[in-house]
């Protein structure tokens, strides 16, 4: 009787929790687009990849990739988007798997991304400077080729999220319990407590509409399946940051906030002396300073170009 009863609850908890995630997928509805500008949809191996563009086409190329997490999407430059629309033709871009771009249930990886980087440049821009968040940062380096881009800029790279469990990228993926895990994950709590302890600086800086995009893409079809490779470990790339940097055939700046922690200004140092490439620290940010200080992320870059 008892075992009977264990297989009931479990069963009716499942079978809750799906009825809440299809509930809440109904109530996010269909993405907009976050970004003041031109929508358009690039084409890649079957995916249609959505992305923005603004600004004057005579202007250099900018292409903007968003960092990796349950929440991404080009949201992320949503403060910045305009003013860098001032200076460059800018793109910003939601990657497969995440935003409004389509979201097959592919294990996703670091080599599946860092061949998006490139083709998504070569078909759609000219030799664009590229400025990429976080552990998007390392496949746009692996992406650099001489003559493809014109500049990276990279805000607080990566190339090591921590050790590789695949077991929780199948746990994550699994219809039942990796959806329940994921809706907790994807939570508004969960999602305001992962931009307070690792975006910004000033907790105040958190936008409400950012937070609600955030819960909005998480509750799109197919949104845990790009997060689940995240979490897991198995987007990292096979090499060492300070290597692959002193290789890089085109400029490269780092760009840090000087408040980061989880990737802190010290390696951010560390890097640039040990590959030789420019560093620049804004102050009063962490791993979002191109969000959290547009103003003065806009004006640097464009000192770039002129």
């Amino acid at each position: 009787m008892n075992l009977r009863r264990a297989i009931g609850g479990a069963v009716a908890a499942a079978g809750a929790a799906a009825i809440g995630h299809r509930l809440q997928r109904r109530r996010a509805g269909e993405l907009e687009n976050p970004l003041p500008g031109v929508s358009r949809t690039y084409r890649w191996r079957g995916m249609d990849v959505a992305y923005t563009v603004a600004g004057d086409p005579e202007n250099p190329d900018l292409v903007c990739y968003h960092g990796l997490h349950a929440a991404a999407s080009s949201e992320e430059f949503s403060p910045i988007f305009e003013a860098l629309a001032e200076h460059y033709h800018v793109v910003a871009v939601d990657l497969p798997g995440f935003g409004r771009s389509d979201r097959p249930p592919l294990v996703y990886s670091a080599d599946l991304y860092t061949e998006f980087v490139r083709e998504f440049a070569a078909d759609v821009l000219e030799t664009p400077t590229v400025l990429a968040s976080s552990l998007t940062g390392s496949f746009a380096l692996s992406a650099a080729e001489e003559g493809a881009f014109e500049r990276l800029v990279l805000v607080c790279p990566t190339a090591d999220t921590g050790p590789e469990r695949p077991w929780l990228r199948t746990l994550v993926r699994s219809p039942l319990v990796g959806t329940a895990l994921f809706d907790l994950l994807a939570s508004r709590p969960s999602l305001r407590y992962f931009l307070r302890r690792e975006g910004y600086y000033d907790p105040d800086s958190i936008r409400p509409e950012e937070v609600a995009y955030a819960w909005a893409t998480t509750h799109q079809p197919g949104a845990r399946f790009a997060p689940a490779s995240f979490v897991s470990g198995s987007l990292d790339p096979d090499f060492d940051l300070a290597t692959e940097l002193s290789a890089c055939p085109v400029p490269v700046t780092l760009l840090w906030g000087r408040e980061a922690e989880i990737v802190p200004l010290r390696e951010g140092r560390r890097l640039a002396e040990a590959a030789g490439c420019d560093l620049a620290v804004v102050d009063y940010a962490t791993l979002l300073p191109h969000a959290e200080r547009p103003a003065e992320v806009a004006e640097y870059l464009a000192g770039l170009v002129e």
